[in-house]
């Protein structure tokens, strides 16, 4: 289909319209009309820009709708449940710490035996003979050896950009399933979404155009509003569960959980609830495919930025046309 171009060109006495195709090659005079407008019609107003279109109500809504996750929390660990739940998490905390270090321990353990960690893991290079950083002793999942600017000599530093990098891939991974899957649902007719293309919803967020979620009429819980109301709750939403990651796994004990791992790999009932890190040694590979399939879904991203700026159409539309 040829990308058609409109130019619009008003002066006091006349206004033409151009119309330039991209097909053949160049752009094209197609076809001219002149005009004689009134001079009333020729001071048209530009359409508005603005992405926040919210009224007062839906703004105070969606303070509110961001609010209650910070207010229950507060309210629960103030409240005699909340006493409750940490009296109960004390008793078995002494406990709980024990098996954990136990396990640790066997993770440790299962480290030190397995391929992927330690000065046998394999490199990046794989058999060309490469100058490894001394830094990088295959402590951490996905230790590879790569660092050919430096970053991670400070082993602070190290720690921070593994910690980085581990959030990254995780959001990458979601975000590669959410962009996908309302594709094919539109496509199998599973759901009849209005837009399912991932980067054509942020444009019309950004237009302040109105979607339904999931296709249903009237469901937009911030769907009426512009794009700028949108960031706001999802900031304010981020913030909890942020601080909570920063300060550390122990923010969550005033409301009785005890997670007995660290802040990237908490483990517990709440962050494991098919207990995959049962086995120490499984444990550890699954880190490992974890942060391998993570930095693949970021590497993936950058194509599907890439796509949508050269095709502008969707991923599994544009994987169709491939094959045929």
């Amino acid at each position: 289909m040829a990308l058609i171009q409109f130019q619009a060109h008003a002066t006091e006495d006349w206004l033409s319209w151009s119309c330039c195709s991209s097909s053949s090659g160049g752009c094209s005079l197609r076809k001219i009309l002149a005009l004689k407008p009134s001079r009333k019609n020729l001071l048209l107003k530009p359409k508005s820009s603005l992405v926040c279109k919210a009224s007062w109500q839906e703004l105070a809504g969606v303070l509110v709708f961001s609010a209650i996750p910070f207010t229950a929390v507060k309210a629960i660990a103030n409240s005699p449940l909340g006493e409750l739940l940490q009296n109960r998490m004390l008793e078995t905390k002494k406990a709980a710490l024990q098996d954990s270090s136990k396990f640790k321990a066997l993770a440790r353990q299962a480290r030190n035996e397995s391929l992927w960690y330690g000065e046998e893991r394999p490199r990046w290079l794989g058999p060309i003979p490469y100058d490894y950083p001394s830094y990088l002793t295959g402590e951490l999942p996905g230790d590879y050896g790569f660092d050919v600017a430096g970053l991670s000599k400070d082993p602070m530093a190290f720690q921070k950009y593994f910690n980085f990098e581990i959030l990254h891939a995780r959001w990458a991974m979601l975000g590669a399933l959410g962009a996908l899957v309302p594709e094919v649902l539109d496509m199998v007719g599973a759901f009849h979404l209005v837009e399912p293309v991932w980067w054509r919803v942020g444009y019309s967020k950004l237009q302040g155009e109105t979607l339904d979620y999931l296709g249903i009429p009237g469901l937009h819980l911030a769907g009426s509003q512009g794009v700028i109301v949108i960031a706001i709750c999802q900031a304010l939403l981020m913030v909890g569960p942020e601080c909570a990651r920063y300060c550390g796994i122990e923010a969550l004990e005033p409301l009785g959980i005890f997670l007995p791992g660290d802040i990237n790999y908490p483990g517990g009932a709440l962050f494991d609830p098919l207990n995959l890190s049962k086995d120490p040694v499984a444990f550890e590979e699954l880190k490992v495919k974890e942060i391998k399939n993570g930095r693949l879904a970021m590497v993936a991203w950058l194509g599907f930025y890439i796509q949508a700026a050269f095709t502008g159409k969707g991923m599994i539309l544009v994987a169709a046309l491939w094959r045929e």
